[in-house]
């Protein structure tokens, strides 16, 4: 929620899921996130990142792994190493 500021004021702001976009509820325990790093040519890290939250029934199934794949072939992280139709 917002006030009139634009300012959050909610206590607890849930995420969601990268792979599915579903909530993730407080109480999923087997949820993770992961930031990763953006590079330049040479290598080096930039100080920004990407950040990716998976739930708990995603990474049960074993998708988190090549949802994590998909998500930053899509966002330019990575390069010839998924390939997805479209």
């Amino acid at each position: 929620m917002q006030n009139d500021q634009g300012q959050v004021v909610d206590l607890y702001v849930p995420r969601k899921c990268s792979a599915t976009n579903r909530l993730i509820i407080a109480k999923d325990h087997a949820s993770v996130q992961i930031n990763v790093a953006e590079v330049d040519e040479s290598g080096k890290m930039t100080g920004s990142n990407v950040t990716y939250a998976f739930c708990g029934s995603v990474r049960e199934t074993g998708d988190a792994d090549e949802s994590l794949n998909r998500l930053a072939t899509q966002d330019g992280l990575l390069k010839n190493v998924f390939q997805y139709a479209q």
